[in-house]
């Protein structure tokens, strides 16, 4: 009830204030993000994607290469997933045969782990310990290394834009001098005026440099020392848009500003995907963002929260990371995907349960009753397990069991491929669940050796039995569609945890 009663509120703030906007019913820049800091697409995966989009009627794809971005003198920081000069040339020019202009995302402060992990650039770390997920923005090199990395990823892009990140910088001010230089003039001067060298090198190159909002709306003082070229980027996934700060200082600014809803963040991962939050966030976000005048929309899709764990050698040298967070590949998404395309293409907010019920009879055939189940089932609220919490997880359990039975009940008449992503979702959320069930077992007071013989057969039968299955069909169904190491990474990743468990069950043998 407190949910509902929150979201109820959001809505009700969001066209509260409609009426303070004029009227502008279409954007010019209506856009897609794709996250491949992990879940790398392939190539042909990209082109159909660009087709997809362009059916849409949106005309700009923001890519977020990362490490998959093939830098020239900077090639260190290029992983092995990462494309080929040739492919990234191939793509871009093939989006643009379809309308669709490709703007390159180089995060320049926060989020920058994949460079920073190296030894070649480790001395720009804000932090020189274990946090390297930003930058030190008052190191010459700093600008010097984002203004070779800007002039090359410009090189294989012809769009008037560049997105240089700028989101979450948790770490400002942390350093010895940034923190002096904090106290002296305050940590919106030293993000902004770091900000403002990046933003110079982007409008040197002939480009507009794009911002995430969140920081620059928390420090909105800051906000008249951006170059009149910047374009903020507002981007909100189902909360109060004062979230960050007072962004009526923002809007007061004359800046451009675009918004970002998304279909895949908080709180999703491999065994929640948060579906009644990626609708409401459509229905409510994407008509404030037309009322407010916003001159664009990019709808984010993000593989990975971008927090990190670190295997480490001595003197801070990362061996590897992996991300805190993984979420089913998009693949699985494509419902989100259409709406996103509807949302944009009507003047008012879409409704919902019809558009869901209206795709599930176009999509799979489905009846009207088949479509109301279809419908009931997307939209019931999963929550996060309470850790070490028993009760709790079997009724998240029994929930999903339901929900995936009554899933499997309806038998699409078409579109199968896409069908059998919804169910494989659901049936790993039920295998996750099974196995914090079990955990929750060997983790209480009670648990001892003499029990783990019976544990660890339920283990193997609930848990292990179905992995095989699961790992062999979420293959099939994303070969082609990722590359091929991402597939087997995916499969590991999520078993990792379960392998452990079972092991040292085993052991007490």
């Amino acid at each position: 009830m407190k949910k509902i009663f929150t979201i109820l509120l959001t809505s009700i703030f969001f066209f509260s204030v409609f009426s303070s906007f004029g009227t502008d019913d279409s954007f010019r820049v209506k856009g897609f993000h794709l996250d491949f800091r992990t879940e790398v697409m392939t190539i042909d995966a990209m082109k159909a994607f660009a087709r997809q989009l362009s059916g849409m009627q949106i005309n700009t794809l923001v890519m977020e290469w990362e490490g998959t971005f093939p830098y020239s003198s900077h090639a260190t920081i290029s992983n092995p997933l990462s494309f080929t000069r040739a492919e990234v040339l191939d793509f871009v020019s093939y989006c643009e045969s379809l309308g669709i202009d490709v703007i390159p995302l180089q995060q320049c402060f926060g989020h920058v782990e994949y460079i920073l992990r190296h030894p070649r650039y480790q001395s720009l770390r804000e932090e020189y310990g274990s946090e390297l997920s930003q930058i030190c923005p008052l190191k010459s090199e700093s600008v010097a290394l984002f203004r070779e990395l800007f002039s090359d990823i410009s090189s294989l892009h012809k769009s008037p834009y560049i997105h240089i990140g700028g989101d979450e910088t948790y770490l400002l001010g942390r350093c010895s001098e940034c923190k002096s230089y904090s106290e002296r003039e305050g940590k919106s001067k030293l993000f902004v005026n770091y900000i403002k060298q990046i933003c110079e090198i982007v409008i040197s190159l002939g480009k507009r440099p794009v911002l995430w909002g969140d920081i620059i709306t928390k420090y909105p003082e800051a906000v008249k020392e951006l170059p009149a070229e910047t374009i903020l980027v507002d981007w909100n996934y189902g909360w109060n848009i004062r979230r960050f700060g007072n962004i009526d200082k923002i809007y007061a600014s004359g800046l451009e500003i675009w918004g970002a809803p998304s279909i895949r963040s908080n709180p999703d991962n491999y065994y929640l995907t948060s579906w009644i939050k990626h609708f409401n966030n459509q229905r409510d976000f994407i008509p404030y963002a037309r009322e407010a005048g916003y001159k664009g929309l990019v709808m984010t899709s993000w593989s990975t929260s971008g927090l990190y764990g670190f295997l480490w050698e001595p003197g801070n040298e990362v061996v590897s990371m992996d991300p805190i967070r993984l979420v089913y590949p998009m693949s699985g998404f494509n419902l989100l995907i259409e709406m996103y395309g509807a949302s944009l293409n009507q003047s008012g907010p879409i409704d919902p349960e019809l558009f869901v019920k209206s795709y599930a009879q176009d999509r799979f055939g489905f009846s009207e009753e088949e479509s109301q189940s279809f419908w009931e089932i997307l939209s019931t609220p999963q929550q996060m397990v309470q850790v070490n919490n028993r009760a709790n997880t079997e009724k998240e359990r029994d929930q999903s069991v339901s929900l995936r039975d009554r899933l499997y009940d309806m038998v699409p008449r078409k579109n199968k491929k896409e069908y059998e992503h919804l169910k494989l979702m659901f049936d790993i959320r039920v295998q996750y669940l099974e196995f914090k069930v079990l955990e929750s077992v060997m983790n209480s007071s009670d648990f001892t050796r003499s029990k783990a013989p019976a544990l660890l057969k339920e283990m193997e039968q609930k848990v292990l039995g179905p992995s095989r299955d699961l790992e062999k069909r979420f293959i099939q169904l994303n070969q082609g569609y990722l590359k091929f190491p991402e597939l087997e990474y995916q499969n590991a990743f999520r078993m990792r945890k379960i392998n452990q468990t079972v092991s040292s069950l085993r052991r007490m043998l």
